[in-house]
């Protein structure tokens, strides 16, 4: 039996039958997932292209496929894995299950020596929130492109300038939208810590803070992220871009994590009635209380 590193469970819009379309249709999958894809089950399943880590080409085989699960080999940087959707029906619409093999480790992915095998967690969950507003004909968050190293993209969100920047600053807000546990001092000087103060006490610091207007956050290593607010007509162009880093060696883990969150932050001030799509994120070796979604 295949022993999974992850597993991402999210609740989407729609009934087992149609999320199962828009997992095997070529066309929703190059709308949601990735550049390019083919299908042709069960002996055919490839996506590829610049959305997809090491994506040059088709790295898929399946391995086993019906109406409720899909079960992929994976390869790569040389090293196969195995990727699985699970389908159930929700009083919601579709409980979906994403499983992955033989991740990095939590120490390899943050010194920058886990290859692409590394980017798999935040591929996903990307992924996975572009699935339920596809499937809620919502518009997309942008993908992460894995070959660029400008990285950099804006979002509009159906809320107030001030509204967003308290939800990206206020650990209270931060922590119910995004899912992840947080503690923010909110003013120059202040920490960003991702995992709380308890985990992560020295965080990244905030360099720059106007409120309502935009943000920068300086990290440990001497990268940035800055956010940039724009309000019109009751709405927000939020424009998020990270600076600093090695161009040869861009940091997209994090940039997909937060293209991810930016989905999630969008859904939170737009739906009228919110719930938050996930049920449940398990990253082996990830610290206890990193993540605040109940199991």
């Amino acid at each position: 039996m295949t022993e999974f590193d992850l597993r991402l469970r999210a609740v989407v819009p729609a009934p087992v039958k149609v999320t199962y379309e828009a997992l095997t249709d070529p066309a929703a999958l190059r709308a949601w997932l990735a550049e390019h894809a083919e299908v042709d089950l069960p002996g055919t399943y490839t996506f590829w292209g610049r959305y997809a880590p090491d994506g040059a080409e088709p790295h898929q085989r399946v391995l086993h496929a019906d109406e409720h699960t899909i079960r992929l080999a994976w390869t790569l940087g040389g090293v196969e894995t195995t990727a699985q959707f699970e389908l159930e029906e929700d009083e919601d619409g579709t409980l979906v299950t994403l499983s992955q093999s033989d991740l990095p480790s939590f120490e390899e992915v943050l010194s920058d020596r886990a290859g692409a095998r590394g980017e798999l967690q935040t591929f996903w969950t990307l992924s996975i929130a572009n699935l339920a507003d596809y499937l809620a004909g919502r518009t997309l968050t942008p993908k992460c492109d894995y070959t660029s190293r400008e990285l950099r993209a804006s979002i509009v969100i159906d809320a107030a300038p001030d509204d967003v920047f308290d939800s990206m600053t206020r650990a209270e807000h931060f922590r119910r939208w995004s899912g992840v546990n947080i503690d923010i001092e909110p003013y120059v000087g202040g920490r960003f810590a991702m995992g709380g103060f308890e985990l992560n006490p020295g965080g990244a610091k905030f360099v720059e803070f106007d409120p309502g207007r935009g943000a920068t956050i300086e990290f440990a290593d001497g990268m940035t992220e800055r956010w940039e607010l724009e309000g019109t007509g009751g709405r927000t162009r939020l424009t998020v871009m990270h600076s600093g880093f090695d161009p040869e060696n861009p940091p997209y883990p994090g940039w997909a994590g937060w293209l991810s969150g930016s989905a999630a932050l969008r859904r939170y001030h737009e739906l009228p009635v919110w719930r938050s799509i996930w049920r449940e994120m398990h990253i082996a070796g990830i610290p206890e209380g990193m993540f605040t979604f109940d199991a």
